[in-house]
């Protein structure tokens, strides 16, 4: 990478754009960012040598005029993080259709007036796929189904991207997340939080309320493993992408049950004691619609790297609390 890149990232509040963040700046001198989200955000303590090459406004995306004044500037690529996550576009059906499409569409349609060819990156979901059985393998070929006013809207806005794309308007990378954990702060509106929590929570000494099955299967992604691979679709050449421009992440398929154990592993009975199992019906059918085992051979295909085990990443999390 030789040539000056500036970036945009939007949702850069969340634990997903801060690592963005630093991974972005960190992976050439030539790259200056914007971040954006509906509080300023932060600039990450492990780059704060290199706040010149960063710029931090706050905006609000569902306001035309928000919009039209950040696009302003030309972005050699565009990261759309921003969001109302899973639980809270299911509970505020206006609040999420104004997030997560209408701030979207709109964004989307300034960028291909105005800059058009722009490099734009969009992480969905797998909540864009509806039940499957214990023996399907999802992939990108499988016919999505969302089950959520989450994956209903995360689909709408993939279709929109990758049909700029064939017309070649922009220059779209959809990549399908997993359940990422653990995020650390506060618990979010994610229906998945809890899967974070049950680690986060006991590793802070801290009770953590387990709203589903043991056995409920997940399929999941460490941060870094995520982060990694976000920085890592921006350079795959267009036209590897062929007629599609999705790709599932890769991740691992787990049971919660394989959390638990993983908390043990790291953080032995005193932490696993602090699990409080309280059933919610609401979370089980939400997280429970989504498919727990995936085919990513296209991911690995295009160069994106695999994840690393539940202990690792339980690991890694209880290392980041000592620092």
């Amino acid at each position: 990478m030789s040539s000056a890149e500036r970036i945009l990232i939007t949702g850069a509040a969340g634990f997903i754009g801060q690592g963005l963040t630093t991974a972005l700046i960190h992976s050439s001198p030539n790259v200056t960012l914007t971040l954006t989200d509906v509080i300023e955000p932060s600039i990450p303590a492990a780059v704060s040598n290199d706040a010149s090459r960063i710029t931090s406004v706050k905006s609000d995306l569902t306001d035309a005029a928000a919009i039209t004044s950040l696009l302003s500037t030309s972005y050699s690529a565009v990261y759309l993080l921003h969001g109302l996550m899973s639980g809270g576009a299911e509970a505020n059906l206006e609040l999420g259709w104004r997030v997560n499409w209408d701030s979207h569409r709109s964004m989307l349609d300034h960028l291909r007036h105005h800059a058009p060819g722009t490099k734009t990156i969009f992480p969905s979901s797998l909540a864009v796929y509806g039940p499957s059985s214990a023996s399907d393998v999802t992939s990108e070929l499988t016919c999505p189904l969302p089950q959520s006013s989450y994956g209903a809207q995360k689909l709408m806005v993939e279709t929109y991207i990758n049909d700029f794309s064939r017309r070649g308007l922009l220059d779209g990378r959809i990549v399908r997340l997993p359940t990422v954990i653990v995020r650390p702060g506060a618990p979010s509106a994610a229906a998945s939080s809890f899967a974070s929590g049950i680690v986060r929570e006991p590793l802070n000494g801290e009770t953590s309320v387990l709203p589903v099955s043991r056995n409920l299967e997940m399929w999941v992604c460490s941060p870094q493993t995520v982060v990694s691979n976000l920085v890592f679709v921006k350079d795959i050449p267009k036209e590897n992408f062929g007629k599609s421009r999705i790709v599932n992440l890769p991740g691992i398929t787990v049971t919660v049950q394989h959390i638990l154990d993983a908390l043990d592993s790291v953080g032995g009975s005193k932490a696993t004691s602090l699990i409080e199992e309280a059933r919610d019906p609401r979370i089980e059918a939400i997280v429970g619609s989504w498919p727990a085992k995936f085919d990513f051979s296209r991911a690995t295909s295009l160069g994106m790297k695999g994840d690393v085990t539940l202990v690792e990443t339980v690991k890694a999390f209880a290392d980041s609390l000592k620092s």
